[in-house]
């Protein structure tokens, strides 16, 4: 293991945070989710990031659990509860959140996402992956375990129950194209486009309002609950606040100025 688990670094107003286990593909280890967590605050507390980029160094996104590190259990509890322990306390908090922070989020998927990898890709708000990535979900078929880290979750969400549950019963390795095809990931790239299509898609989501993710997120998780009138009155009911904010009178300057909204950051 690197002594730096991962990386991060702020650009302008683009923090790049990089999974930093490339020999082993960059496994969720204890260390390297840890030090996630702290990267992940650092991002919430610093105001001057508008955009957040989740990517993995060397040749693979990252391939989910370590298994290696998976051979103890805690005194006096079974690795079941060891392991569920450890998820409900450290793991889990890591979707959370991505799913809680106030900036956009890019997964950069720059080669294989396996397992809870997977999970990390879809926790963000847009992931884009390199031609040569591919999607796998060994938990069932090789492990008889089920998705976890909201996998299961997500996945449904994004490519529909049919599919979701193929690709975990089956096992089979979802390419980066077809990834795209089935509204997976936002768009498939060359590989060696993959930086730039990232940087491009940071800089436009560094310029949007502060609460943009946020409410965006909010919006669509709502309506995955809600009735058709329900979602209405939820709509209505964020307008009345929102309407009221900076950011619509600014928008509104703009357009009548035939101009490109200028909106404050967090």
């Amino acid at each position: 293991m690197p002594s730096e688990t991962v990386l991060y670094r702020v650009d302008g107003r683009i923090a790049t945070v990089t999974l930093n286990d490339p020999d082993r593909l960059n496994p969720l280890g204890v260390p390297l989710q840890r030090r996630l967590r702290e990267i992940l605050a650092e991002v919430r507390a610093d105001r001057s990031v508008r955009v957040l980029v989740l990517t993995g160094a060397g040749k693979a996104f990252c391939v989910g659990a370590d298994l290696s590190a998976m051979n103890a259990a805690s005194p006096g509890k079974t690795l079941g509860e060891s392991s569920a322990e450890m998820m409900t306390g450290l793991s889990n908090q890591i979707i959370t959140d991505l799913r809680d922070l106030p900036v956009p989020t890019i997964a950069a998927v720059n080669g294989p996402a396996a397992g809870a990898g997977v999970a990390l890709a879809l926790a963000t708000d847009i992931a884009i992956a390199a031609r040569s990535a591919y999607f796998y979900l060994p938990f069932m078929p090789r492990l008889g375990i089920v998705p976890d880290l909201g996998t299961s979750w997500f996945l449904p969400r994004s490519v529909g129950r049919a599919r979701a549950t193929a690709l975990t019963l089956l096992g089979d390795r979802l390419t980066a194209d077809l990834a795209a095809q089935w509204g997976l990931v936002w768009a498939c790239v060359d590989d060696a486009g993959l930086p730039d299509a990232v940087h491009h898609a940071a800089q436009r989501l560094a310029a949007l309002p502060a609460h943009a993710a946020v409410e965006t997120r909010r919006a669509y998780d709502a309506a995955q609950a809600n009735s058709l009138e329900a979602q209405l009155a939820y709509e209505a009911g964020r307008q009345r606040e929102l309407i009221d904010a900076d950011a619509f009178a600014e928008g509104v300057r703009a357009f009548l100025g035939k101009r490109t909204p200028v909106f404050e950051g967090r």
